[in-house]
């Protein structure tokens, strides 16, 4: 799992270090977190099909998901992009798949939104069990969840509300990798945020000058994401396919990546 990519210094360093990745870990699924990666805000189809071109088997989102207008139009149509499942009936797009993982297995991969500090959306946790249920409906023993929320509190409490349920839990949103990765009780993969794939000197992918002026003056200010050098952050989980448990849970975090050429 790739965390957030922001803008093009994101794309850019993950396009220049995803496929070295790949070849040193043989993953058999690849997640990434695409929610910020057209100008900070939202995916375009193009760039949902740089970051596939790039290795990911599936792309999440978030709650800048409907940023880009024409993503709306796009999702019914890629199955492979997962947005927050937990929007009102009707929303455009899934919340959840089922994916075949390269060793045959079929993963569950689910995308939700937190509600503190966030868009008063449905209750992610009674959300996850009707996910849960789908999932154990289809035979589905490994499951991945992208908790997409801002405070640490509801991601920890999300985490052991699934333990020993689903196979990982993958905090997103706040770009900040936390040092916290573990395996929960139950047997459940945990870390708070994965952390951001973007620009490495920039305030959660942001300008400095601009959000400094921001903080400073108390005035709006337009934000645009910051040059590179890149900075890649992300997770390795190792689990077993029977049991759908986790065994362990790496942090990757790879700094000064430039865009080849």
């Amino acid at each position: 799992m790739v965390g957030d990519v922001v803008g093009q210094c994101g794309r850019d360093a993950l396009s220049a270090t995803l496929p070295t990745l790949i070849t040193m870990h043989s993953p058999d699924l690849v997640i990434v977190n695409g929610e910020n990666a057209t100008s900070g805000r939202g995916l375009t189809p193009h760039h949902a099909h740089q970051i596939f071109l790039a290795g990911a088997n599936v792309i999440t989102l978030g709650n800048h998901a409907w940023d880009q207008k024409e993503l709306a139009s796009y999702l019914p149509n890629e199955p492979r992009i997962i947005r927050p499942s937990n929007y009102p009936d009707g929303t455009p797009g899934r919340g959840c798949g089922i994916f075949i993982a390269d060793n045959g297995v079929r993963v569950g991969v689910a995308n939700v939104a937190g509600r503190v500090n966030m868009e008063p959306l449905e209750d992610p946790f009674r959300h996850a069990d009707r996910i849960l249920d789908y999932f154990q409906s289809e035979g589905v023993r490994v499951s991945f969840f992208d908790f997409h929320a801002e405070a640490t509190s509801e991601k920890q409490a999300f985490g052991y509300y699934l333990d020993g349920r689903a196979t990982a839990v993958v905090g997103t949103h706040t770009h900040v990798q936390t040092a916290d990765e573990h395996i929960l009780p139950g047997g459940t993969a945990y870390i708070t945020d994965v952390g951001m794939t973007g620009p490495q000197h920039s305030v959660i992918g942001m300008g400095l000058e601009q959000v400094l002026k921001k903080f400073m003056t108390q005035r709006p200010v337009r934000f645009d994401v910051a040059d590179g050098p890149g900075l890649l952050n992300g997770v390795i989980i190792d689990l077993d396919p029977q049991s759908g448990k986790a065994a362990s849970i790496e942090r990757i975090k790879i700094r000064d990546i430039v865009e080849k050429g």
